[in-house]
């Protein structure tokens, strides 16, 4: 039986305001949507957190036997919004005297690069926007002829006030026609819009505009929104399971997506909206204007004037996996610190679990903590509570260790096969013990000093065992007499 069958996921949807049982449309397949990122800049830590939390759930419903489709789109252009006056794409080639695709290029490699340093499974599909061109031009075609959309000069705006005749703009965000309309400000380029809160579904390229394709309207560029409902719905059908995102993009960015995709398809498009919640650095919001900001090589190499000391991509992720993906959570230098020393101790317990010898009993619900595991993960993927219930095994391996408690083969098999799965397959993390990728090596070197020690007492030669006991703390190791031999740990 396949594993998704036992388990009763809920998942906190956007869209009811609550944690609702999840129900793919096809049984044992997932169609999951993620909007990632627009590639003119270095990838930024908040980002990456979006992308991690979406990782674990991917992970999580991989495990379950799930066949996922999961879709995370590259913007590599028209990420334009009714606020900027110009491609942000094209903006930073006008900075940096490059064609615009070199820039997507550099910075899609960035971003490629820190995922796969933080140990990212890759998305089953990963789009681009100038790759679907055609499609975006086809949406735009249906939305007109269904009359709720409107071309100007060579540029095409979707009818907020026609779409909301006979549907619900504000559905996702809870925000009504009456609050945005008395809310909006004037912008400048406005002036073809019938009404401020219309935006743009295709936008006619002025003289200098670099990025632009020809269409039915004119040589221009899509809008930002209509991309993500044209590869959403081509890879993942007219409705789909989970559309995922940053909490920014609640609104208006998946609003749109909503209005679009049913006035396309007179269907609302998704069925359960994730969004993840935000990053600060130390208690404020990260910007690159006020200097509140870190990237994610500058934490790996510790080159920064923020955090002590550098921190590896897994005891970041660790740090991340710590608190809920819903919740904001503050990144400081302190935090990552507490957290790489939990990290050590998570991983030097599971380095023992092929060490322990079995016994007649147990003293410890196996069974029972290993539901509890399913259960945080089953409630809305709640990962601060799946690492306190893997922490309490962790206690539980510490004390067989010292010969405090006992445990039978068969437990012993069970504790060990999910602490690996759950740590490793659905977490994410990798074993790098001491957050350095150095860890078998370190490990083999305090095993030597540690043989040299055992032979030191052998000779009576208690002067020399001390030593090696005394300058070993004094770095950081701890070494741990027990029955079965001696063990370390690292502070």
């Amino acid at each position: 039986m396949q594993l998704y069958k036992t388990q009763d996921l809920k998942i906190y949807n956007s869209l009811s305001g609550k944690k609702d049982i999840f129900k793919p449309i096809n049984e044992g397949h997932l169609g999951m949507y993620v909007c990632g990122p627009t590639v003119y800049s270095n990838v930024h830590l908040g980002n990456v957190r979006t992308f991690m939390s979406f990782d674990m759930i991917f992970r999580y419903f991989k495990h379950l036997d799930f066949k996922v489709r999961y879709v995370r789109n590259i913007t590599d252009a028209g990420h334009l919004t009714d606020d900027d006056a110009e491609d942000k794409i094209s903006t930073k080639a006008r900075l940096e005297k490059l064609e615009p695709m070199e820039i997507v290029q550099k910075y899609t490699v960035d971003f490629h690069n820190i995922l796969n340093k933080f140990n990212f499974l890759p998305p089953n599909i990963e789009p681009t926007a100038t790759g679907h061109i055609i499609e975006q031009i086809e949406t735009i075609k249906t939305i007109l002829d269904k009359g709720v959309a409107y071309e100007v000069n060579g540029s095409v705006y979707f009818d907020v006030h026609k779409f909301n005749e006979t549907s619900n703009y504000g559905i996702l965000s809870g925000r009504n026609l009456e609050d945005l309309i008395s809310n909006t400000r004037a912008l400048d380029g406005q002036s073809d819009k019938k009404n401020p809160q219309d935006f743009a579904l295709w936008k006619k390229a002025e003289p200098q505009h670099i990025m632009r394709w020809p269409s039915p309207w004119s040589d221009g560029f899509p809008g930002w929104h209509l991309e993500c409902t044209a590869m959403s719905t081509k890879y993942l059908g007219e409705q789909f399971d989970i559309h995922g995102g940053g909490m920014d993009l609640k609104f208006p960015h998946h609003e749109c997506e909503i209005a679009q995709a049913e006035a396309c398809n007179n269907k609302a498009p998704v069925n359960y909206w994730m969004h993840a919640n935000m990053l600060t650095l130390n208690g404020q919001k990260m910007a690159k204007s006020t200097g509140n900001n870190i990237l994610p090589n500058e934490i790996f190499t510790g080159d920064n004037n923020i955090l002590n000391k550098a921190f590896a991509p897994s005891v970041v992720r660790f740090f991340m996996m710590q608190a809920h993906y819903r919740s904001i959570l503050d990144f400081s230098s302190d935090a990552l610190e507490a957290s790489e020393k939990g990290f050590n101790k998570l991983m030097e317990a599971i380095n023992s679990l092929s060490k322990l010898q079995a016994s007649e009993n147990t003293d410890f619900d196996v069974a029972s903590w290993k539901s509890n595991c399913y259960k945080a993960m089953n409630d809305d993927f709640n990962t601060p509570i799946l690492i306190a219930e893997l922490f309490s095994a962790v206690k539980f391996i510490n004390q067989i260790k010292d010969g405090k408690a006992s445990i039978t083969q068969n437990d012993l098999d069970t504790l060990s096969a999910t602490m690996h799965t759950f740590v490793f397959d659905i977490l994410g993390l990798q074993n790098v013990a001491n957050g350095n990728e150095g860890s078998d090596k370190l490990s083999d070197t305090v095993e030597v000093l540690i043989k040299m020690r055992m032979e030191a007492r052998a000779n009576k030669d208690f002067a020399m065992s001390d030593k090696i006991r005394d300058e070993l703390l004094a770095v950081g190791i701890q070494l741990k007499d027990g029955k079965d031999g001696t063990t370390f740990s690292t502070n």
